[in-house]
């Protein structure tokens, strides 16, 4: 497997969707803290969900999980499905993305690339381990992170 890109700006600067599930029932989300590197000797994608998100639950229900990234045109998409919850709306039909079925999991066809990950790890953020300007920056009131570790078993291109 090979995959070239700016690391430190991928997720901050061109986001991504994590997607988790099945055909019959999946969720999506925007995401746009995340990571690429390795770890136990394995080529790794890093995300981080709220608890809140009802993508969490996915997550926690399944042993896979894709990452992809989108053309420009698509920042309006990518801005809705971060936006709204799909408990509450039809994300999906809403998108105008087309859901695609892989043996693992669900990516779309628009994807420019899809990281297909087998969850490795998780671990909770605990905003007593933060420096003090982080946790109450990003968690004053609002839900912690979970972080989420995937082997990259596929990139599909």
């Amino acid at each position: 497997m090979e995959f070239t890109t700016d690391v430190f700006s991928v997720f901050d600067k061109k986001w991504a969707l994590l997607t988790a599930g099945n055909k019959d029932k999946f969720n999506t989300m925007t995401v746009s803290w995340g990571g690429l590197g390795t770890i136990w000797g394995k080529s790794v994608a890093t995300v981080y969900v709220r608890t809140s998100r009802y993508t969490h639950e996915f997550m926690d229900d399944n042993e896979y999980f894709t990452v992809s990234f989108y053309p420009d045109e698509y920042r309006n998409v990518l801005s809705v499905m971060g936006s709204k919850s799909g408990r509450d709306i039809d994300k999906m039909n809403k998108s105008g993305l087309t859901a695609k079925e892989l043996p693992q999991s669900m990516t779309f066809d628009e994807a420019e690339v899809t990281f297909v990950c087998r969850k490795l790890f998780k671990q909770e953020l605990k905003t007593e381990n933060m420096l003090p300007e982080i946790a109450s920056r990003f968690y004053s009131g609002d839900a912690a992170h979970d972080m989420y570790i995937g082997e990259i078993v596929e990139i599909i291109k």
